[in-house]
């Protein structure tokens, strides 16, 4: 059995053969044929081009490439030859032993030379003799050698140079027997190559012929299994186009063509089924059409040139008291006495008409009659009762209308589409003085003038420029918005807008009393609202005004006021009694003020004075100790005794400036000297002022671009549980170092941070390296961080602290914020729902500097805080005075009965530690165990306390 199996490539064979038959039975088949026998002798022919054009390039290739350059090295031999004997000869005759030398150097690289060229002649040689004459030449040349040295030291007779020009004369004949035969190998190669061209171009046009002959037979057969199909199927496509829709089909074969003849066989039973569809569909219509004319609420009837009725529906046999089934074939004047068949008959028999008439039952019809074109007509018998009810009741609206346009508290006047009065009410007449019943409808603006102008009761010509102006911008097609004084008494605004018909409407409103309220609030406006001083606003004039006059050489002095100590007030008493401050403030220094200077405030306990005057240095010496005086003595306010100071910058135009902001900017470095040198005092701006503003911008400019570069670094200082004798915490503190300047202490950079608005970013940027740090940790030490007021904004640390614990992965228990109070006092009720949220997502939340405020206690009370941290002044004096140990206590006491840690910061002796130890505190902080150090010591400062976890 195995030995009557076929053998398996038979069977692919076969296999192959029958897949291309069945696919020769489509056309796509019998074009993949085609294809693939023009591929197949396309195949064929350029494989035979490759073949010849690859055997013609090796035989060329032995030709020029193998023989030429074997000449060509042999020639360069032959020379060397030439050179070495040169040089022989001038070593000979040189006297010079540095010449000699010379020449001996050179004779030995042209005997390297004459080497390599030989062996690269004897390596493109075509033929053993020739390789065999390069190696005789080379032997000969050996030989030349050997007899140099020999000969070398003895005398050099006759003989010895007859011996060695023997030798060069054989190397020179076997080198010319190595071009010669080379020569003859690459002639003959030539040779070969030629007969090879020939009869490849005879073999390529016969082969090509070949192929242009079967090319031709397999197109001529694919077009006959194509084309006469195509004929075929196109004509049955044209005549079912034409309509033909008996035409027969013929039968198709297979292929593609039978499929698309069978396709139009069902396409033509298709085309016929949807023609019978539709006119099946067209009596349907026709029924359908009876149908609505029968349901129709209108009556509709038919009738022909004799005034009979073809035909009528139910609703209009009904009117004309007729039988429906009998209607037909009657004549409309059987129905006389029906208002209907009276008004159709009395209607005019050649043109379209409707009239509208009431029946004896209070019905109301509109009957309408128009000609067909046999002389009959179509009459539409329509109840338009409810229509005309709507129209009374249009007329009631109208009257209401006309009502309320006569009492309306605004003019109006209504134009059409050329420009012609359609409407006005009385108020209008009021306004302008006219007599009601003079203004008559297609009146325009002009004319209107003239009437306004004739019987004014008012001697003002302001109203008539008025209606001028109106018919100016109706000229211009556009609306627009008028606001005139028609007379002493009276502001008229004038709206004018297009109407969708082309026409326009203006209304007049009396707006006097709301100008008054304006110019009333513009005053108010230049006032302050709490102490009815100039503004901002008016002290900005009042400096222009002042500049502008410097060049008439009247010069002024610009003052600065800041309350000292007005914020204590505020925290202890609250508003009320701030706001009642600075009313008592304001009276005391407009009381020191002459009537031609001007005070204003500038917001909350800031205030400002311009004082004029030809001796300004010591007018304004006298004035600010005049203003430092007056708060000598305390305010009385609501049973309060209030005592705050002032601070008084001053500048001088024309000696520090002329324009009014400078003057401003320098007044104010001067109100920071004078607050930074005591408070209760006055200063004068100096260069000195300008150049620490200058400094301080330098240092924001360079604290920008510390931001954006990252020029930060963490330190971390820990705090100790004194309870269980670990580190419990580790506080990060934000250092930057300055390229110039080193570090630059947090004091300094942070306010100029938060004035910046950059605190925001470097907060961010200081709660992801610290939860990334404290990752690092064992997993009972926390981190705390401090946070700003600045942060607190729009709840920016939320998101902060939320895009940190994720990217670290840090537990929110490990993490503490440490706030003051000065985050509370911004925004108390935002704040505490941002502390909320804080608390919500499991951060621990810390009041930092805890005593040293005026609310601290209150806070306490409106938030649950987790920690609160004496501040270090306390500490400090723990082992001095007394009075410092009993507010460590109370603290200790009040945070153990909230169930809130304690923390005291500062610690730098064992005795102040012990202390604490005592009073009960929970934490401490200070140098006593260690300053602060960089994240890459964090684990040696661990070590150093022996309090790191197992």
């Amino acid at each position: 059995m195995t030995a009557l199996r076929p053998p398996i490539g038979n069977l692919r064979w076969n296999g192959t053969i029958r897949a291309l038959l069945r696919a020769g039975a489509t056309i796509r088949g019998r074009i993949l044929l085609a294809f693939l026998m023009l591929s197949a002798i396309t195949g064929l022919l350029g494989s035979y081009a490759v073949l010849g054009i690859a055997t013609t390039g090796r035989l060329v290739d032995r030709t020029y490439d193998h023989s030429l350059m074997a000449i060509n090295y042999a020639r360069a031999a032959s020379g060397d030859l030439a050179a070495i004997q040169a040089a022989v000869a001038r070593a000979r005759l040189a006297t010079d032993e540095a010449e000699r030398q010379a020449q001996e150097a050179r004779i030995a690289s042209l005997v390297q030379s004459f080497e390599e060229d030989l062996g690269i002649a004897a390596e493109r040689a075509q033929s053993a003799r020739a390789a065999a004459e390069a190696g005789a030449a080379k032997e000969a040349m050996t030989h030349w050698l050997a007899a140099r040295r020999e000969f070398g030291t003895g005398p050099q007779t006759a003989d010895v140079w007859r011996a060695l020009d023997a030798h060069a004369a054989a190397a020179e004949q076997h080198i010319d027997l190595l071009i010669n035969f080379t020569a003859g190998d690459g002639f003959s190669h030539r040779q070969a190559a030629r007969a090879l061209v020939a009869r490849d171009i005879r073999l390529s046009v016969a082969a090509t012929l070949f192929a242009i002959l079967l090319s031709g037979v397999v197109a001529l057969l694919l077009s006959r299994q194509i084309v006469r199909p195509v004929a075929e199927a196109s004509a049955v496509a044209t005549r079912i186009a034409a309509g033909d829709l008996a035409v027969p089909v013929p039968e198709g074969g297979a292929d593609e063509f039978g499929a698309l003849l069978r396709a139009m066989e069902v396409m033509r039973g298709n085309i016929r089924a949807m023609m019978q569809e539709e006119v099946a569909q067209r009596h349907s219509a026709q029924g359908l059409l009876a149908d609505a004319v029968q349901g129709s609420n209108e009556g509709i009837a038919v009738a022909d040139a004799q005034n009979r009725i073809v035909m009528a529906n139910a609703r209009f046999a009904a009117l004309l008291g007729l039988d429906p089934a009998a209607a037909a074939g009657s004549e409309i004047a059987a129905a006389r006495g029906s208002v209907t068949a009276d008004t159709l008959l009395s209607m005019q028999a050649n043109g379209t008409a409707a009239v509208e008439r009431q029946g004896a039952d209070g019905r109301w019809l509109r009957i309408s009659r128009s000609p067909t074109r046999d002389g009959g007509f179509v009459a539409v018998c329509s109840d338009i009762s409810r229509l005309k009810a709507q129209e009374d009741q249009l007329k009631r609206s109208n009257l209401q209308f006309d009502a309320a346009l006569g009492n309306m508290l605004q003019g109006l006047c209504l134009f059409d589409a050329d420009g012609g009065l359609l409407v006005h009410n009385r108020r209008f007449c009021d306004m302008f003085g006219i007599e009601p019943g003079i203004l008559r409808p297609g009146m325009n603006l002009r004319t209107m003038a003239t009437v306004v102008a004739s019987g004014s009761a008012f001697d003002d010509t302001r109203a008539l420029d008025l209606l001028l102006e109106q018919e100016d911008l109706l000229r211009g097609g556009n609306g627009g918005a008028l606001c005139r004084s028609i007379r002493a008494d009276l502001i008229v605004s004038v709206r004018q807008q297009p109407t969708a018909e082309g026409g326009w409407i203006a209304t007049y409103e009396d707006v006097t009393q709301r100008f008054e309220a304006e110019a009333r609030i513009i005053t108010m406006a230049r006032r302050d609202a709490l102490t009815g001083l100039a503004n901002r606003m008016v002290f900005g004039e009042r400096l222009e005004e002042a500049s502008a006059r410097l060049a008439d050489g009247a010069g002024f002095a610009v003052l600065c006021l800041d309350l000292d100590r007005f914020k204590e007030v505020n925290d202890t008493y609250g508003h009320p009694v701030g706001d009642a401050l600075l009313k008592g403030v304001a009276e005391r220094l407009q009381a020191c003020l002459r009537e031609s200077d001007l005070l204003a405030r500038l917001g909350g306990d800031e205030f400002a004075i311009v004082q004029s005057g030809s001796r300004l240095r010591e007018d304004a010496i006298a004035l600010a100790t005049r203003l430092i005086g007056v708060f000598e003595q305390p305010f009385f306010l609501d049973d309060h005794v209030v005592a705050v100071g002032v601070s008084i910058g001053i500048s001088l135009a024309p000696e520090h400036g002329s324009n009014p902001e400078t003057l401003l900017k320098c007044a104010d470095l001067a109100l920071y000297r004078a607050k930074g040198g005591g408070r209760g005092g006055w200063s004068f701006f100096d260069e000195e002022m300008d150049l620490e503003l200058r400094k301080r911008r330098a240092l924001e400019h360079d604290l920008r671009q510390a931001v954006a570069e990252g020029a930060f670094e963490l330190f971390f200082q820990p705090i100790v549980s004194l309870t269980h004798q670990r580190v419990a915490c580790c506080e990060a503190l934000l250092r930057w170092k300055h390229p110039e300047r080193g570090y630059v202490s947090p004091a300094e950079f942070i306010p100029l941070a938060e004035e910046t608005g950059t605190i925001g970013e470097i907060g961010a940027w200081v709660l992801r390296r610290a939860c990334r740090e404290a990752m690092n940790w064992p997993g009972d030490i926390g981190v705390a961080v401090n946070v700003s007021a600045a942060q607190f904004r729009n709840a920016a640390v939320v998101r902060a602290v939320m895009e940190a614990l994720t990217e670290s992965g840090l537990p929110a228990y490990r993490l503490e914020l440490e706030i003051t109070e000065s985050v509370l006092l911004t925004d108390n009720v935002a704040t505490l729902a941002t502390l909320h949220t804080l608390k919500r997502l499991g951060v621990r939340v810390a009041m930092d500097d805890f005593g040293t405020g005026y609310s601290s206690l209150s806070y306490l009370q409106s938030f649950p805080f987790d920690k609160i941290k004496i501040d270090q002044s306390f500490v400090r004096n723990l082992d001095v005075t007394g009075s410092s140990r009993l507010i460590v206590r109370s603290v200790v006491g009040l945070g153990r009965s909230l169930g809130m840690t304690v923390t005291a910061e500062g610690i730098e002796t064992e005795a102040q530690m012990e202390q604490l130890r005592l009073e009960g505190c929970d934490e401490a902080q200070g140098y006593l165990f260690s300053r602060p150090v960089p994240a890459a010591g964090i684990d040696a400062l661990f070590d150093r306390l022996k309090l790191k976890a197992a």
